[in-house]
């Protein structure tokens, strides 16, 4: 593979997989804490409504979200997305859903008995989320959320069937250019593995952090 080739097609190739992917991981995260903590209000429609949302998001084919907003939602609203903003919306509300059930199991296993002392000191309900329940549960969520991560880095691999050129359509072109299939998805399987790797890395050190603020050491 010469220096052109990887000059103008890969490294912006990967460029654009690591801006997805935390746009994506953005877009997740604030449906998963949102949607996760509806699922534990006192509210039945609320607990409901986000049900709803987890199970239809969940039960969903990401690739066939991405081709519905990009394809079927122009017509219906008369605006275009482009494919990048497609992408991270199916990639964000679809890992989302995902992530909502990390956020609820989380603040579900917080003891009956930290809830109780939150509410015989007359804090409100969101004060016992803000002070309370989420400090001790966003520690046990880190392990999953890496796990979810690492899944929907590999996730922006779809968005090459939108003409994105994200890392996979970059080896697509280089392959056709070239015809040596063997390198340069050797070298995209070499790229995905460094960046899954800094994000567990990452999420690793996230985690002994948040963990440290309670006192528990991580090895």
């Amino acid at each position: 593979m010469t220096a052109g080739l990887w000059q103008h097609w890969v490294l912006p190739g990967i460029w654009i997989t690591v801006q997805l992917t935390v746009y994506s991981a953005a877009l997740a995260a604030a449906v998963a804490f949102g949607i996760g903590m509806a699922r534990t209000h006192r509210s039945r429609l609320v607990r409901f409504l986000a049900g709803f949302y987890t199970e239809v998001f969940r039960g969903t084919s990401a690739l066939v979200l991405m081709f519905w907003l990009f394809f079927v939602l122009p017509p219906l609203v008369g605006w275009q997305l482009v494919p990048m903003w497609a992408a991270v919306l199916a990639l964000g509300l679809s890992y989302g859903a995902y992530g909502a059930e990390i956020v609820r199991g989380a603040l579900n296993a917080v003891p009956t008995a930290q809830r109780e002392a939150g509410i015989a000191l007359s804090l409100t309900p969101w004060q016992r989320m803000r002070l309370v329940l989420l400090p001790q549960a966003v520690p046990e969520m880190i392990p999953p959320f890496c796990n979810l991560l690492v899944e929907l880095l590999k996730g922006t691999a779809l968005v090459s069937l939108l003409g994105v050129g994200d890392v996979s359509f970059a080896a697509y072109l280089v392959r056709l250019a070239t015809q040596d299939s063997a390198q340069i998805y050797s070298v995209t399987l070499v790229v995905y593995f460094v960046l899954a790797f800094g994000i567990t890395r990452g999420m690793k050190a996230l985690e002994r952090r948040t963990k440290a603020n309670l006192g528990v050491t991580v090895k």
